[in-house]
């Protein structure tokens, strides 16, 4: 037990030594993207560009076309419809600077609607000030477009500002350089783009030599994952976003709000952005429908328009169109949109969930970043029995019963205690054995453990129906249910703990797999095997007796009882299960994956006692308890020689 407690502080000693490096990386990553925008978001875009334009790459390849034509010919008809969108969007935007001063007596009077209707500190009033900001912003805006006139007395009423004069170059800078620079920006992703799709066999290769060329199963299925996963995303989402905004424009237009192209544009650009988009995409036009029209009657049909859409959107084209999911958490969509709206602005808002799922797949093919995989995923980070096992330490029986209950809508209950409740009483005990879990911990995990098996009750109730109304001689061969619809029925059969409460537990699910099955079956206490209570057991009305121990290697003392027993009831079948994790579960576990294997000894030990069989595993402890078989005798010349009438002691005396 010392090695163990020892064992355990190694381990967390190496888990912190771990975490606090992990921590400096992940900070240094963070700032470095965040100080280097400029280098790294043009290169984000241009890789993201590259995922999406690839399949049309490849299936251009495929035909035959060349290769630098295909992707100069792919390049230019993306980015032109690119800069269509763009110009779309800049004049639109020109139009409506033009027309916001017309619509500002509007305002005024909704907003002297508003006042005269609502409080002064209720919600009302919040969205008053809100609009009178906009419209002051308006307002100061106006003034660029108002005759030459009204202009001369704004500035005679002006303050008097003293400004330094500026030099000619930074006078160019200030004008050339806003202009230049996203120019410079895109030019710059239009060739990186080019080039990665030009030379993306030799990317590749390079990639995988630097991330592990000793792998290449493991480099390969990361590769093909994260372009599959991300061109599926951004392909699917661009069509769903088309397939929104169009119908958002059209009903804009004639509903009557002004710019309607412009807002079906933006639609389909907010829409990437991940929950939140179409909010935004839906606030704009409101806006403009509150400022349009005196009365109310457009802000209404603006709204019924943009939620009709989403409930198409969201009910029927999505789970239509969506053949895979991201691999992404919904929590984690939302986080991710934080931090790289925090890293990169408006930009990484964008592009924030396909950078997400690239790290997502990294993370779940390469050791070195699985904690991306981990804390982004979207799949279980524990297996199933050590999730049930972390509620039942806990105390929750509650959620316990609720994800068995789920389980076993697609599982017999004897399948889900095989591959879940088994083991995780088999944590439970190897916790024990260690020495890290103490006595009042074990009494609460049994009780949570019991309360479970007693709610799952009314499942078997439904089992033995099920099973039935089936009348089948062959059973249900998909379930792995071999032979008669109820194999256990006619027998009777008693399954006691053997030297704990957790060992009570594996015998209330013994139990109960069997009373599914057919069988009268009933659990008792390991305390039951006590002297002072071995009485009334040796009463019981049985075909077989099993013993149940979680502990691999079960003390003498321990299986001594099986003697007792068959002492007690010569006709008796005794049989002992030395529960072990099975191998498909100890394999697919990323937590908590084995406690040991029981050791041929043992096994070999309740035999030599006299046990009618010795078993591992639930199916095979079923198949041997609903067996014909006569009971094993006891052989009695296996025991030690007895002992002498006098003691020596007496005798010298």
């Amino acid at each position: 037990m010392t090695e163990s407690k020892s064992e355990l502080g190694d381990d967390a000693i190496r888990s912190g030594r771990w975490q606090f490096p992990t921590i400096v990386t992940a900070a240094f990553v963070v700032a470095a993207l965040q100080l280097g925008q400029e280098v790294f978001l043009p290169l984000a875009i241009a890789m993201l560009i590259t995922f999406a334009l690839s399949p049309l790459v490849s299936k251009l390849r495929n035909r035959g076309v060349p290769m630098v034509a295909t992707v100069l010919s792919v390049v230019t008809v993306t980015f032109m419809v690119i800069g269509l969108f763009v110009m779309i969007v800049a004049s639109q935007l020109g139009q409506l600077a033009t027309s916001l001063p017309i619509f500002q007596s509007n305002i005024v009077m909704k907003l002297d609607t508003l006042k005269d209707t609502g409080s002064e500190t209720g919600l009302t009033s919040h969205v008053v000030r809100f609009v009178s900001a906009i419209n002051e912003e308006i307002s100061k805006a106006s003034k660029v477009g108002s005759s030459p006139q009204d202009q001369a007395e704004e500035e005679s009423a002006m303050k008097v500002e003293v400004v330094e004069p500026v030099s000619a170059l930074q006078t160019l800078e200030d004008v050339v350089v806003p202009i230049v620079s996203p120019i410079a920006m895109a030019g710059l992703v239009i060739v990186v783009v080019i080039f990665m799709l030009l030379e993306r066999e030799d990317l590749r290769d390079r990639f995988i030599r630097l991330v592990g060329s000793h792998d290449l199963h493991r480099t390969t299925e990361v590769l093909e994952e994260a372009g599959s996963r991300v061109a599926n995303y951004l392909l699917m989402q661009l069509l769903i976003n088309f397939l929104y905004a169009i119908p958002i424009g059209i009903g804009l237009y004639f509903i009557g709000v002004p710019n309607a192209p412009l807002w079906g544009l933006l639609t389909l650009v907010l829409r990437f952005v991940p929950y939140i988009g179409s909010v935004l995409a839906a606030a704009f036009p409101l806006f403009l429908a509150f400022a349009v029209a005196p009365g109310w009657s457009l802000v209404l049909w603006t709204g019924a328009l943009f939620a009709l859409v989403e409930l198409i959107s969201s009910n029927v084209v999505e789970p239509w169109l969506y053949g895979s999911r991201t691999g992404v958490s919904p929590l984690a969509i939302i986080v991710s949109a934080i931090v790289w709206t925090w890293i990169w602005g408006p930009l990484g808002l964008v592009m924030s969930t396909p950078l997400t799922v690239c790290l997502v797949v990294l993370g779940r093919h390469v050791p070195q970043f699985e904690v991306f995989d981990i804390l982004f995923g979207d799949e279980p980070v524990l297996s199933p029995h050590s999730r049930l096992y972390q509620r039942l330490l806990a105390g929750d029986p509650f959620e316990s019963t609720f994800r068995a209950q789920e389980a076993l809508e697609d599982t017999y209950i004897a399948d889900y205690y095989q591959d879940i409740g088994i083991p995780a009483l088999l944590l439970a005990e190897n916790d024990h054995l260690r020495g890290v879990m103490s006595l009042a911990q074990q009494e609460k995990v049994a009780a949570s453990a019991i309360r479970l098996v007693a709610d799952l009750q009314p499942v078997v109730v439904e089992e033995i129906k099920e099973l039935r109304e089936m009348k089948s001689p062959e059973g249900d061969a998909e379930a792995g249910r071999p032979g008669a619809a109820l194999v256990g029925e006619g027998f009777r059969v008693v399954t006691l703990g053997g030297s704990s409460k957790l060992d009570d537990v594996a015998a209330a699910m013994l139990a109960q797999s069997m009373a599914a099955d057919g069988a009268d079956a009933i659990a008792m206490n390991y305390q039951d095997l006590a002297p002072t209570r071995f009485s009334t057991l040796s009463t019981v009305d049985a075909d077989c007796i099993i013993l149940n121990f979680l502990d691999p290697s079960p003390s003498r003392a321990s299986l001594l009882h099986i003697r007792r027993l068959k002492r007690a009831m010569p006709n008796l079948r005794v049989g002992v299960v030395i529960w072990k994790m099975p191998a498909e579960v100890s394999a697919s576990a990323p937590i908590g994956a084995s406690i040991g294997t029981v050791t041929d000894a043992k096994i070999a030990e309740a035999s030599e006692i006299g046990a009618d069989f010795v078993t591992t595993e639930l199916d095979a402890t079923m198949l041997k308890a609903f067996s014909k078989e006569p009971a094993r005798q006891l052989n009695e010349t296996l025991r030690k020689p007895a002992r002498p009438v006098a003691r020596n002691r007496l005798k010298a005396v």
